[in-house]
């Protein structure tokens, strides 16, 4: 993953550029939110370039949770498609960068704690479940 394409969405790619100049010791709080964020960095499914994206932070033990809540839009997050097809992920959680692999959790039980456990990092993921009719996506992000 040589060719670097940036976020269109402005407040995005500003959040990335900021967490990746500082070497991950600004731009760690998504937006307004005040909370933790890390960046994914992915293979795009199309275009085959790498791809940055700050997520809301959800730590499961040595592992990451990744939400495609996407605010509750009707479709999912590109990121979503992206880790489907390429699973393997660089996480960038303020200074330390971890390669790893991810998964998408089908599994209800194990769907059902992941879900629980995010939304105590962060509850608005309860609202934007009920603003769509998707089942939000579920990613675990494991150490290789």
């Amino acid at each position: 993953m040589t060719n670097y394409l940036p976020p269109t969405l402005d407040w995005v790619r500003e959040q990335v550029e900021l967490y990746e100049s500082s070497g991950g010791t600004e731009g760690t709080t998504l937006r307004d939110t005040g909370l933790p964020c890390i960046i994914i960095t992915h293979k795009g499914g199309k275009t085959g370039g790498m791809r940055k994206i700050p997520v809301m932070k959800v730590k499961y033990n040595d592992c990451y949770v990744l939400i495609g809540s996407y605010g509750g839009r009707p479709k999912n997050p590109v990121w979503v498609y992206n880790l489907r097809q390429h699973p393997d992920v660089e996480i960038r959680d303020h200074t330390e960068v971890k390669r790893m692999k991810v998964r998408e959790v089908e599994d209800d039980p194990e769907r059902k704690k992941l879900w629980d456990v995010s939304v105590i990092d962060y509850p608005p993921y309860i609202e934007y479940q009920e603003k769509t009719s998707r089942k939000i996506p579920i990613f675990i992000a494991e150490p290789i």
